[in-house]
């Protein structure tokens, strides 16, 4: 982690990047126990995690509610939790739907590939304020 205001977003974009990292990691374990009976799905929440912690107030900047975010950047630490929200049809009490997980799968690989691209995005800026 950096504590200049130059790297502000780029803290904030590595936890998100860190979350996204994690909840693959976690889907993919969903998938890979679609058949153990009495299996529960897992998942975190860091999107709601950013907003709490980034406050509700329309009228600041999103600079200074970034700012703010890198004063504790360990309160943007989601939690692994069990899905109780999808309740099971299935015999094995298992919860996992397969096609829903290789969706999310996909969609958590784009995002994980969008903050990293964002990520070098603003090492690339900082470059060249530099030169």
């Amino acid at each position: 982690m950096f504590t200049t205001n130059g790297f502000d977003y780029i803290n904030v974009l590595d936890k998100a990047a860190d979350a996204s990292w994690l909840r693959k990691e976690i889907i993919n374990n969903n998938i890979s126990n679609y058949d153990t009976p009495g299996y529960k799905r897992q998942d975190i929440d860091f999107q709601s995690v950013l907003k709490r912690e980034m406050g509700a107030s329309k009228y600041e900047s999103l600079d200074k509610k970034v700012r703010g975010l890198n004063t504790h950047l360990g309160d943007l630490s989601p939690e692994v939790y069990d899905d109780a929200a999808f309740f099971s049809y299935r015999l094995d009490k298992n919860n996992v739907d397969i096609d829903t997980e290789q969706v999310e799968s996909a969609s958590e690989e784009l995002r994980y590939e969008l903050l990293t691209s964002s990520i070098n995005s603003e090492f690339q800026r900082i470059q060249a304020a530099i030169k």
